[in-house]
């Protein structure tokens, strides 16, 4: 049975087939969920795998699906040319779909058959605008925070620096002063208030400590490239969740990316960017702030949704 046929079923027949396939849990499930563990089931059945990962498109032209922290690994999956070029696709897109296992020559697995692009028909998500093409304007459509009367810092946001759709905002201040329980709370407000939200946290040369309490403490997806790695993956890790972010803004769904922090970013691009010969003050190259500069003016509203 197809994804389409799947997606036709109702939740209560979508449960029946779950509960043959002796799948755990179905009754927390959203029907998403109960339909991508159906696929997965039936794929096991058959010998193959159904999955799902961020493509990262190769200079050669052909990609890779990424898994966890979109660090490479033995087990991601190849996306050959044909299928990039036949569907579109474009790095950063969330592509799901059977996967084979490795044959006698080969390294990793691949992509079979391509089931779902940004949780849409390929076919569909092939036709979309870039996201350069879109229209920018103001945001007209605002988040509220406040969840808790507790929570002084929440209704002190709303009231003092009220953020909406579209909006860039910047966190500053001192060592040991708040800066990550904020970003927490924010994180957790917007998820409470805003379900519809796509959330995303991105910690840039943090502490591994401070990712898992973060992962723990946050609804959401949390992505890191901790200060043990090298800078040049806290840039690929950065483009590849900015790309992403892009991709889901082009499918019509709303995006917000909590990036702890901008600094460290900007640190990671001043060591691997090649040197223009100028220099700012404390040693920064003007250069390597280009691309943080982009990584922060991307949030925007945009006109077409």
């Amino acid at each position: 049975m197809t994804l389409r046929d799947l997606e036709h079923k109702t939740l209560t027949e979508l449960t029946e087939m779950a509960a043959e396939y002796e799948i755990p849990n179905v009754a927390k499930l959203r029907k998403r969920q109960v339909i991508e563990a159906i696929m997965q089931a039936q794929a096991q059945k058959d010998g193959m795998e159904y999955t799902k990962g961020v493509l990262e498109i190769l200079p050669d032209g052909f990609g890779f699906l990424r898994r966890g922290d979109y660090a490479p690994s033995n087990e991601d999956i190849y996306v050959s040319v044909s299928q990039i070029r036949r569907f579109m696709l474009r790095t950063g897109d969330t592509v799901s779909g059977l996967v084979r296992p490795p044959k006698d020559s080969e390294k990793y697995h691949a992509l079979l058959r391509v089931e779902r692009v940004n949780d849409l028909d390929p076919e569909q998500s092939s036709g979309r605008k870039p996201f350069e093409d879109l229209t920018p304007i103001y945001p007209n459509r605002r988040l509220l925070l406040e969840t808790d009367p507790k929570e002084i810092a929440m209704r002190l946001m709303d009231v003092i620096s009220p953020i909406g759709k579209g909006q860039r905002g910047m966190v500053v201040s001192p060592p040991k002063a708040g800066k990550t329980t904020l970003l927490k709370n924010i994180a957790n407000s917007l998820t409470t208030n805003h379900p519809e939200l796509e959330l995303i946290v991105l910690l840039i040369d943090e502490r591994p400590e401070e990712v898992t309490d973060m992962q723990r403490s946050v609804h959401g997806e949390v992505i890191s490239s901790t200060f043990d790695q090298p800078s040049e993956n806290h840039v690929r890790v950065a483009e590849l969740v900015l790309e992403r972010a892009k991709r889901m803004v082009e499918s019509g769904r709303d995006v917000v990316i909590l990036l702890d922090s901008i600094t460290r970013l900007a640190r990671a691009y001043n060591l691997v960017e090649p040197p223009s010969g100028r220099t700012l003050s404390g040693g920064v190259d003007p250069s390597a702030l280009h691309k943080p500069k982009r990584f922060f003016g991307a949030a925007r509203n945009i006109e077409e949704g």
